[in-house]
């Protein structure tokens, strides 16, 4: 908004006589006087021109809808924002903070789907629609750390930090306990499971690593982590395994028989048993680290 004040007071010269007979005005008055009139005229046609129609409220949520529809997320979240920050207490504040979170998910703003999904889930708490925000910020901490890497190439996830899968498991979890009969309650716990899946598979990599360092302690607590925070998942009846023989390494025989028993009765047909039911498992062993060792022939092998 241009802001046309007063123009000053104009002082202008009386006429001088020429040395030809004749009036003629002084020119620096003239020079003066026109580019000072040039000035004010250019004023007032900015006013006119660079103050544009501002939109109502209902045109601007008809606009983001019609972006949403084909499939423009970056102009529909730019319009949704604008419509928050000229109507936010308007007729579709709420609705439009709703399409805000879908818009940046889908135009892959990752960190602002979960922000706008924050601040629905604050402003709105008993909205009908808070379930969709708290699904969308499961799904949006679900892909949180799926680099372009991951997708491409054959990397092991179970290697690979779960990163916010975590985040993403209670997200889906406060979904499902508030409202089990939300039309995405279903997707959510087939989710819920994968990162179940997943976040077993990484603690037992884990162990598995512990055990290659000799760190026992460490081993069975991440196994112990897993049969008691992650049942039922693909990696449980493995780290059932190895907290057996990582307890009888440790010299710890009843928890050793405690874990055997679960094993026993939760997995009857474990790898780990014989015909006879009897354990047979050896995948704790102490590797030889000495220098013999180093150079024996067996080591050379490979080269």
């Amino acid at each position: 908004m241009h802001l046309i004040t007063k123009p000053a007071r104009l002082v202008i010269k009386p006429m001088s006589r020429a040395t030809n007979g004749c009036h003629s005005a002084n020119p620096i008055s003239l020079v003066f006087f026109s580019s000072l009139l040039s000035f004010f005229i250019m004023l007032q046609g900015c006013a006119t021109t660079d103050n544009p129609v501002e939109l109502t409220e209902k045109e601007i949520y008809q606009s983001a809808n019609q972006a949403l529809k084909a499939n423009n997320f970056s102009e529909a979240s730019r319009q949704l924002e604008l419509l928050e920050s000229r109507y936010p207490f308007g007729r579709y504040a709420e609705k439009a903070q709703l399409d805000l979170i879908y818009a940046r998910f889908n135009s892959m703003d990752i960190d602002g789907a979960l922000i706008a999904a924050d601040r629905f889930i604050r402003l709105h708490p008993d909205s009908d629609n808070i379930d969709y925000a708290y699904y969308i910020r499961g799904i949006a901490n679900f892909n949180y750390d799926q680099s372009l890497s991951a997708r491409w190439f054959p990397i092991d996830q179970a290697l690979r930090d779960p990163g916010r899968m975590r985040e993403s498991y209670q997200d889906f979890q406060r979904l499902v306990t508030r409202f089990p009969d939300s039309d995405y309650a279903a997707d959510a716990r087939q989710r819920m499971i994968a990162i179940r899946n997943r976040l077993a598979d990484y603690e037992l990599s884990v162990a598995r690593y512990y055990i290659r360092r000799e760190a026992y302690i460490a081993a069975v607590n991440r196994c112990r982590y897993i049969v008691e925070k992650l049942p039922n998942a693909p990696a449980t009846e493995d780290a059932l395994i190895l907290m057996v023989e990582l307890y009888r390494k440790l010299d710890q025989k009843q928890f050793a028989a405690d874990a055997l028993a679960i094993l026993a009765s939760n997995y009857p047909d474990s790898k780990a048993f014989d015909k006879n039911m009897k354990f047979s498992s050896n995948q704790v062993v102490r590797k030889d680290r000495s220098l013999a060792r180093l150079f024996s022939l067996d080591m050379l092998d490979g080269f």
